[in-house]
């Protein structure tokens, strides 16, 4: 049985890819525990861009603090450690990963902004990652911002880096475009060698007793592969990019939907998070199981399979699918009718 898949240019022995995930990739051995599990590529936890803005101030402060006070002050540099506390941390973690396993490591810059983006995209780089996933995650607020200076900024930062690295680079798009379709064109005719769908907004919650705003993470369940499923069908065949799909994957046979839909890899976090690193050996054999009892030899016999690439018009069919599913809810195991 041939699960090989191709992403970003990389050859996979499965497309089974643990997504970014602060708890999953901060521990060398859990990176090592993942490719013993079958683990085909690991996306490493955010380096965010605070933390590289953090990292420069407090780098002018300790450059700067007492030098009008001591004359020797003129010749103290602090050691690394002072003020290297996420971005140098985060290249280690990348130069220590690709010493310990042999699968692809992929390493995710989390911002808005251009930033310090394209310099730690070179230090990336020369730290050993396999390739790079820009997670832009930007929620527009302005008043007077329009659609087309958000999405200008996007273009900007995906060929700001491409200029600055010879990695293939991916980038994580929210759903929330006018027009998802065009942007995700844009972004590979732009240069991105990969598409990541979806990335999932921070929502929080409000303490009614405390008068707080509090964080309130909910782990993905399967109703939220339905959207990354519809666009990867949308998009697959009419795109240049690689298509990743992430998002509630949670068993085998939820790897064989994005697949047909025409994801070449699927990313799993939340799978791994409610049920452990193993969970991925379970999932590989459920992908297994099916493709043998369905016939197939490779999942590129499957890819793609129903995706709308052959469908004259994605949109007709996507309202005539709408009008299919309002009418034939059922509740309470009753037909509700469009009459009433």
């Amino acid at each position: 049985m041939d699960l090989t898949t191709n992403y970003l240019g990389l050859t996979l022995r499965s497309p089974l890819v643990v997504g970014a995930a602060a708890p999953l990739t901060e521990q060398i051995d859990q990176i090592k525990r993942m490719e013993d599990a079958g683990a085909a590529a690991v996306v490493l936890h955010s380096l965010f861009e605070e933390q590289i803005e953090q990292d420069e101030l407090d780098l002018h402060h300790h450059l700067h603090h007492g030098t009008e006070s001591f004359a020797e002050a003129l010749t103290y540099f602090p050691e690394p450690e002072i003020f290297h506390v996420g971005p140098a941390l985060y290249l280690e973690h990348i130069r220590q990963a690709k010493q310990a396993v042999d699968i692809p490591i992929i390493a995710s810059l989390n911002g808005s902004t251009m930033g310090g983006w394209t310099d730690y995209a070179r230090q990336i780089e020369q730290a050993g990652a396999d390739a790079i996933e820009l997670n832009i995650y930007a929620i527009p607020t302005g008043l007077h911002q329009s659609s087309a200076e958000i999405e200008q900024e996007y273009v900007n930062i995906l060929k700001a880096v491409k200029a600055a690295v010879t990695l293939p680079v991916a980038v994580k798009l929210s759903p929330y475009f006018t027009n998802l379709a065009h942007m995700a064109n844009r972004l590979t005719t732009e240069g991105a060698d990969g598409l990541v769908l979806f990335n999932r907004f921070y929502q929080p919650d409000i303490d009614v007793e405390a008068l707080e705003v509090r964080p309130n993470v909910l782990l993905s369940t399967a109703q939220d592969m339905r959207l990354p499923m519809r666009w990867i069908a949308i998009l697959y065949g009419r795109i240049t990019g690689d298509l990743a799909a992430t998002g509630g994957i949670q068993h085998g046979v939820d790897v064989v939907r994005m697949l047909m839909a025409g994801a070449k890899v699927t990313m799993i976090v939340a799978a791994l998070l409610r049920h452990g690193i193993d969970h991925l050996h379970q999932m590989e054999r459920e992908l297994r199981h099916w493709l043998e009892e369905n016939d197939y030899t490779a999942i590129q016999q499957l890819q793609g399979s129903m995706s709308q690439l052959y469908c004259p018009n994605p949109s007709e069919f996507e309202r005539i699918q709408y009008m299919r599913a309002v009418q034939t809810y059922h509740l309470e195991g009753h037909p509700v009718h469009p009459q009433g």
